[in-house]
């Protein structure tokens, strides 16, 4: 019995109802029960050719059939009746350019935007149904090219991941992928070829974090090493200058411009050489984001408008600019520092943002709930959100729940290989505060990614878990990893849809 030809025959009968606005099995009985995942609401009729994606024994795949361009295009094993085609990057390509909802593009500034990293690939799906009518778009393909090393996995995967799953999801309200933390040229040109729709260009080796230590004297006697007509521009526009932003009043003096011009200018610099060279005749919309966080000290408000005011002057069009905030935006765990500080200068941050048009942009955002509502509240609900690491914790709180004995494993070799992540990450993790593995009950495990320790611990380390493996070179946790998830893609899915909707309600949307 061919499955595939009678799902097709069953799905063509008008009065047959197969799920499409869910996920079925089929069939629902017999000798081949639920040998086949339906999920209908990828369902797309174009030019006489129906597509599905299914999930069989084979894994995930496109069911195609019909007459026209679009089964033509597709590569796949081509059966009687139908073709069964495979989650390839040549198909997505496809898929893109003759589906342009599955393709990703430019959200533009006057949206909330939500970047939601999927290290593992698994997550979309679930940050889709999350974000489902809501005022909100999600950037799904958003990696640095340090979680790309750590992950084995190349901006090709990141983005075929993401158009797939606005196919299996039926998604059609747009979404973003995003080139994050892109230092140097070779990795711009990369992402921007491949269309990724958002750029993050990261400053941080181009800011000079030694002035902070210096004082005012040595400050003084770099600074007259710059030029002389550029000493007098920056000190006619900024000093004895009346400067607002929106109702907010930004005041510059001869300490800290010089102080500023010495972190900055070089980076200010090196935006307007990328912006020139890449973005500003790129032939697209492109969502173009300046990071600024990854210093050493927080970004003082004067000096996010003279690198703003800078960049505006030079005719950049930027998305987002994201500062360094005051206190400490650790990987997965709520905001450490001073709420009250957090609160007055986000607050002028904000009115920058405003006064020069682009949307501020908050990294290391997972998990950040104590400042949420203010982010909601000073940017009137237009921002971006980064997060990534929570995504992972999802997984892992999963895997707790129904791979008890895969957890433990994992547990454990992230307690005895933590030290060498410690070269990627800042984090304040008491490990000796986690509760032995010894004293959790199987039931409990999921109790650790409710605990800030326990919760860096497995965060920092998903790099040494996913490429961990035996003496013969096989695997120790990332097959397995990925077919229990694969296996348990609800559960996975719902536990998203748990912990970033709870992102979102804070955030107002």
């Amino acid at each position: 019995m061919d499955l595939y030809l009678a799902l097709i025959e069953q799905w063509n009968e008008a009065e047959v109802d197969l799920g499409r606005e869910g996920r079925i099995s089929f069939p629902e009985n017999g000798e081949h029960a639920g040998q086949i995942v339906v999920y209908g609401r990828s369902y797309t009729s174009l030019d006489g050719v129906k597509l599905l994606m299914v999930k069989g024994l084979e894994g995930k795949g496109l069911l195609v059939w019909g007459s026209g361009e679009l089964y033509q295009q597709l590569n796949g094993e081509e059966r009687s009746g139908y073709k069964l085609c495979g989650l390839t990057h040549e198909n997505r390509l496809v898929l893109n350019r003759l589906l342009p909802y599955t393709a990703p593009r430019a959200l533009g500034k006057q949206t909330a935007t939500i970047g939601l990293g999927d290290r593992l690939g698994l997550a979309s799906p679930g940050h889709i149904e999350t974000v489902r009518g809501r005022g909100i778009r999600p950037v799904l393909a958003q990696q640095s090219i340090r979680e790309l090393n750590l992950t084995n996995r190349d901006y090709k995967q990141v983005l075929d991941s993401a158009c797939y799953a606005a196919l299996q999801e039926g998604y059609r309200d747009g979404f973003g992928a995003d080139g994050d933390h892109l230092k140097v040229e070779q990795d711009i040109e990369m992402a921007l070829g491949l269309g990724f729709t958002m750029l993050t260009l990261d400053c941080s080796d181009r800011i000079d974090n030694t002035i902070e230590g210096k004082s005012e004297e040595e400050i003084a006697q770099q600074y007259a090493n710059l030029p002389e007509d550029v000493r007098k521009r920056l000190e006619q526009t900024y000093l004895q200058q009346e400067i607002k932003a929106g109702s907010v009043a930004i005041h510059f003096d001869m300490a800290n411009l010089q102080k500023y011009a010495l972190v900055y200018l070089d980076a200010i610099g090196f935006t307007i050489e990328i912006y020139e060279k890449y973005i500003r005749n790129l032939g697209r919309p492109i969502d173009f984001e300046l990071s600024i966080d990854e210093t050493m000290t927080p970004t003082d408000p004067a000096a996010h408008y003279m690198v703003a005011h800078e960049l505006y002057l030079a005719g950049l069009d930027l998305y987002s600019v994201a500062p360094r905030f005051c206190g400490e935006f650790q990987k997965g765990i709520d905001y450490i520092g001073d709420l009250r500080q957090f609160e007055q200068e986000l607050q002028i941050h904000s009115a920058i943002a405003d006064h020069f048009g682009y949307k501020l942009s908050i990294h290391s955002g997972s998990d950040k709930f104590s400042v949420f509502p203010m982010i909601a509240k000073y940017t009137k609900g237009r921002f971006h959100v980064k997060t990534a690491g929570t995504n992972w914790l999802e997984a892992m709180r999963t895997i707790a729940k129904v791979h008890p004995q895969l957890y433990r494993r994992m547990h454990e070799y992230a307690l005895n290989h933590y030290p060498e992540a410690l070269a990627y990450y800042h984090v304040t993790t008491d490990f000796d505060a986690i509760v032995p593995l010894a004293e959790m009950s199987d039931e409990r495990l999921p109790e650790y990614m409710d605990e800030n320790n326990a919760r860096q611990l497995i965060h920092i380390t998903y790099g040494l878990l996913l490429q961990a493996k035996d003496e013969q070179g096989h695997s120790l946790f990332k097959e397995e990893l990925y077919r229990t998830l694969e296996e348990r893609e609800a559960e996975y899915e719902q536990a998203l849809i748990r912990h970033i909707g709870r992102h979102l309600e804070l955030l107002g949307k």
